[in-house]
C-alpha cells in the first residue's frame, strides 16, 4: 500500500480514488499539496493530504471534515472553493480544490502600484465579510494564501484550519494555536480566544507589506515574530505613505476592541485612504526572499519554521513568558518612567495606548550647572557591575525568571549590553543557564509543564540575545530537559495519559531542542491513545476507568430504551424472551424489551434483554462508530454505581464455567451486589452498560 511522502522530494504519493497525483506543488507543517487529475473530468486539481501528527486521532480527522464540508458550501468569488472531501488509502483526511498556477500574493511586488493594492485588500475583506457572516474565521490569512486566477483575480484560499464559532480557537487535537506568525493577531499569538478580528489584523499586516514590500515586524523565528506582534509598537509609515497610517494603526491595534468592528466597516475606511490625486504613487522598496518553490517576504535573517515546532513555543507567550522579554520598568535601571517611551538621543515621548511613541520627543535635559559639576562624587561602579551584582544576588535567592524587572536572566542581559566583554558575565551566566536545567527538570518531573516553559523560555531568550544559543550551557540545559521528557513521556505511556504527555512537549519546544529530538519525544506522545478525547465524545458522556485490565472510557448511562430501539430498527434484530427475575414460570402475558410489564419513557435503562443481546448491541455500535465497544465488565464498571432503585446491569464476567453471567448491582427486587444468571434471557430487572476502548 503507497505510504504518504514526509517531504517535498518524496516520489511515493498516496492512493486517492478518482485522482491521479502528478507531483508535489507544496508542503508544510500540517499537509503536503499536490498537484493531480481528477478522472473523472479530466481537470487539474489541487489535492491537500494532511500530514499523520497533524490530526493524529479520529476526533480530530472528523472534525476536520466537518469543517471542510462546512467550508465547501462558501461560494462566493474571492474564495478558493473545496471540490471534494475524503480520506487516502492511509486513512489520512484530504481535500481538492481548484489549482491556481499563476502564483500567489507573496511572489508579486505592489509597491507604488496602490490603486491594485485597494483592488486587492477590497476582494480579501469581501471575501471576509462574506465567510464572517456565515460563522467562518479564516485564522490564516497570509500572502501565500491569495492566489490568482486566469483573470488575475486574487482569491482567499486555505480555510483548512479554520474554525465555526462554538469550537474554540483550535482544530488541532494537541490543542496548539495554528496559523503563520508573521500575520498573526497578537491574541492569536497568546493562544487566547481569536474572532473574525484576528483575520481583519492578518490584512492589515498583509496591507503594509503591500505597500512597503516588507512585513512590519520583523524576527529572527516564528516565536521572535510572534513576540513582536503583541510588544511591539505598530510602525511608523514613511513620508510618502503616510496618508494610510490611520487605516494601518486601526488594523494593527493591539487589542480587538481597537480595530475595526467588521469587514465592511474596514472596507469603508479603506475607501475613506486619499487616493493622492489618483496618481500612481512613489515606490518605496521592499526585499523579497526565495523560500522553496514560492516567494516569501520574511525580512532580514527570518526564517520559515513547521507549525508542529514553533506552535507550542509560541503558546508559552500566552502564559506569561512574553512579560520577560521587556525592558525593564524599574526605576533607576536606564528605563523610561511609566508613560514614556525612548527617543533618539536618551530623551523619551509621551506612549498612547498602544505603546506608541509620539513623534514629538521631549528635548534632552540640560546640563549640571557649573556648581553641581565642581561638587566631588564617588568612583563610580560600571553599569555591567552592577546589573551583574544584581544577577548573582537574584541567583542566590532563585530569582531566576521572575519577578518581572529584578531577575537573574534580565539582570544577565543587562549586563551583556552594558559590556559583552565583561570577564564574570560568561561564569555567572553559565551558572544561571544549569541552575535553570536543575529546576526545569524537577518541575517536568512534577508535571508542572507551565512552569518548566516558561522557565526555559526565559533561558533560552537569554541565550539568544548573549550569543549562546548554541554555547555548551545550552548544550547542557538542552540534553537535561531531553532526558527529563523522555523519562515523563514513559511514564504517560505506561499510564495510557495521553494529556500529560502533549502538555510536557511545550518544556521541549521551549528550549529549542533540535527537530529530531522533538520528533521523537512528539512521536511518543501521539502514539498513547487519547482516552479522554474518547471519554468527550461519547453520547450522555463517559469517565475514563483505570483498572488492571487497561484504560477504558465507560459509559456514564445504561443504555436507553431509545439507543436499543435504533439497534432493533437497524437489524431487525429478535431479542430473547424475558421474564420476571425469580419467578421459575413464565408470566401469562409474554414480556419483552418493548413492554416489561410496567411502564417507561424512552430514555430509561432498556430491560428484559439478554446478556447475548447485550452483546449484539455492542458489535453493531462498534461496527457503526468504528472502534471497539464491550458490555462492561465488573472491574471496568466498578466505578459506576448502579441506584438502589435499579436496575442491575449485564456484565461480561463469567459464572459457573461460563455457563451464566453476572449482573451487577441491586435492582428493585433485592440488594444483592451481584448474582449468576441465564444468558441467554432477559430479565424484567437487568439492563446493561457499554465500555468504550481506545
Amino acid at each position: 500500500m503507497p505510504h504518504t511522502p514526509t517531504g517535498p522530494d518524496s516520489t511515493v504519493f498516496p492512493d486517492i480514488a478518482g485522482y491521479r497525483l502528478l507531483r508535489v506543488i507544496g508542503h508544510g507543517g500540517m499537509a503536503t499539496v499536490y498537484l493531480g487529475t481528477q478522472l473523472s473530468l479530466g481537470r487539474d486539481v489541487a489535492i491537500k493530504v494532511m500530514l499523520p501528527e497533524a490530526l493524529a486521532d479520529e476526533v480530530s480527522r472528523r472534525r476536520f471534515e466537518n469543517e471542510a464540508r462546512t467550508i465547501a458550501r462558501l461560494e462566493h468569488p474571492n474564495i478558493v472553493g473545496i471540490h471534494e472531501v475524503g480520506r487516502t488509502e492511509d486513512g489520512l483526511p484530504w481535500y481538492s480544490m481548484p489549482y491556481l498556477p499563476h502564483g500567489h500574493l507573496g511572489g508579486r511586488d505592489l509597491t507604488g502600484d496602490h490603486t491594485r493594492v485597494r483592488e486587492v485588500l477590497r476582494a480579501l475583506l469581501s471575501a471576509l465579510a462574506y465567510a464572517h457572516a456565515r460563522g467562518v474565521i479564516h485564522r490564516d490569512v497570509k500572502a501565500e494564501n491569495v492566489l490568482f486566477d486566469e483573470a488575475d483575480r486574487p482569491l482567499l484560499a486555505d480555510f483548512g484550519i479554520a474554525l465555526r464559532r462554538g469550537y474554540g480557537t483550535r482544530v488541532t487535537m494537541v490543542g496548539l494555536a495554528v496559523g503563520s506568525t508573521a500575520y498573526m493577531a497578537p491574541e492569536q499569538a497568546r493562544g487566547q480566544q481569536v474572532d473574525f478580528r484576528a483575520d481583519l489584523y492578518s490584512v492589515g499586516v498583509l496591507a503594509w507589506e503591500m505597500l512597503n514590500g516588507s512585513l512590519p515586524y520583523q524576527g529572527e523565528d516564528a516565536l521572535s515574530m510572534a513576540i513582536a506582534h503583541t510588544q511591539n509598537p505598530i510602525p511608523r509609515l514613511s513620508p510618502p505613505l503616510r496618508h494610510w497610517q490611520r487605516f494601518i494603526d486601526r488594523a494593527l491595534a493591539k487589542s480587538p476592541g481597537r480595530r475595526f468592528a467588521d469587514a465592511n466597516q474596514m472596507l469603508q475606511a479603506l475607501a475613506q485612504v486619499p487616493q493622492r490625486d489618483g496618481k500612481r504613487e512613489p515606490v518605496v522598496t521592499g526585499t523579497f526572499r526565495r523560500i522553496g518553490e514560492g516567494t516569501r517576504r520574511l525580512g532580514d535573517g527570518a526564517r520559515q519554521v513547521s507549525p508542529m515546532l514553533w506552535i507550542p513555543a509560541v503558546l508559552v507567550v500566552a502564559a506569561g513568558i512574553g512579560f520577560l522579554l521587556r525592558p525593564s520598568s524599574a526605576p533607576g535601571i536606564d528605563a523610561p518612567a511609566p508613560g514614556q517611551a525612548r527617543a533618539a538621543g536618551g530623551a523619551t515621548a509621551p506612549v498612547d495606548a498602544e505603546g506608541l511613541a509620539h513623534e514629538e520627543a521631549r528635548a534632552p535635559a540640560t546640563t549640571a550647572t557649573s556648581t553641581e559639576a565642581a561638587t566631588p562624587q564617588a568612583a563610580p561602579v560600571s553599569a555591567s557591575d552592577r546589573h551583574l551584582g544584581d544577577a548573582e544576588r537574584q541567583l542566590r535567592v532563585g530569582q531566576l525568571a521572575a519577578p518581572v524587572g529584578a531577575n537573574a536572566f534580565e539582570s544577565l542581559s543587562r549586563a551583556w549590553q552594558a559590556d559583552r566583554e565583561h570577564l564574570r558575565f560568561a561564569p555567572l551566566s553559565g551558572r544561571a543557564l544549569d541552575a535553570a536545567g536543575q529546576r526545569a527538570t524537577a518541575l517536568i518531573a512534577k508535571g508542572e509543564h507551565d512552569n518548566a516553559a516558561k522557565l526555559l523560555t526565559a533561558a533560552r531568550q537569554h541565550a539568544i540575545a548573549t550569543g549562546q544559543a548554541d554555547g555548551e550551557s545550552m548544550r547542557r540545559l538542552r540534553k537535561r530537559v531531553d532526558e527529563a521528557l523522555e523519562v515523563r513521556i514513559n511514564q504517560a505511556v505506561t499510564d495510557v495519559d495521553r494529556g500529560e504527555a502533549v502538555a510536557s512537549l511545550a518544556s521541549a519546544d521551549a528550549v529549542g531542542l533540535d527537530a529530531a529530538a522533538t520528533a521523537r519525544l512528539r512521536r511518543q506522545a501521539m502514539t498513547i491513545p487519547d482516552v479522554a478525547a474518547l471519554a468527550a465524545s461519547v453520547a450522555g458522556g463517559a469517565r475514563v476507568v483505570r483498572s488492571s485490565d487497561g484504560v477504558y472510557a465507560i459509559s456514564n448511562t445504561p443504555v436507553s430504551r431509545a439507543d436499543y430501539g435504533a439497534f432493533i430498527a437497524a437489524t431487525g434484530h429478535k431479542s430473547a424472551s424475558c421474564r420476571a427475575r425469580g419467578s421459575v414460570l413464565r408470566a401469562l402475558s409474554s414480556k419483552d424489551w418493548e413492554d416489561p410489564g410496567f411502564e417507561q419513557s424512552p430514555s430509561d435503562p432498556v430491560v428484559c434483554v439478554s446478556w447475548h443481546d447485550a452483546v449484539e448491541y455492542a458489535r453493531w455500535r462498534s461496527e457503526r462508530e468504528g472502534r471497539s465497544i464491550v458490555v462492561a465488565s465488573t472491574a471496568q464498571g466498578a466505578s459506576v454505581a448502579t441506584p438502589a432503585s435499579g436496575p442491575a446491569e449485564w456484565r461480561s464476567d463469567c459464572a459457573a464455567a461460563c455457563k451464566d453471567r453476572i449482573a451487577a448491582g441491586p435492582s428493585q427486587r433485592d440488594a444483592l451486589a451481584s448474582r449468576a444468571l441465564d444468558p441467554r434471557r432477559g430479565y424484567d430487572d437487568v439492563g446493561f452498560r457499554l465500555a468504550h476502548l481506545p
